[in-house]
């Protein structure tokens, strides 16, 4: 028990700020791909 707290310490930072900007660059790449999905028909016009 007392080598699991360390290595959380450790470990569970850089995961959770993985996480969190692996959340954020999701939210923007659906963005992105909706704008190339709608790029076609944009240039029709």
């Amino acid at each position: 028990m007392e080598e699991l707290i360390p290595f959380i310490s450790e470990v569970g930072f850089p995961i959770i700020v993985t996480l969190f900007l692996l959340h954020r660059i999701e939210a923007k790449l659906d963005v992105v791909v909706t704008s190339i999905q709608s790029l076609p028909e944009r240039l029709k016009e």
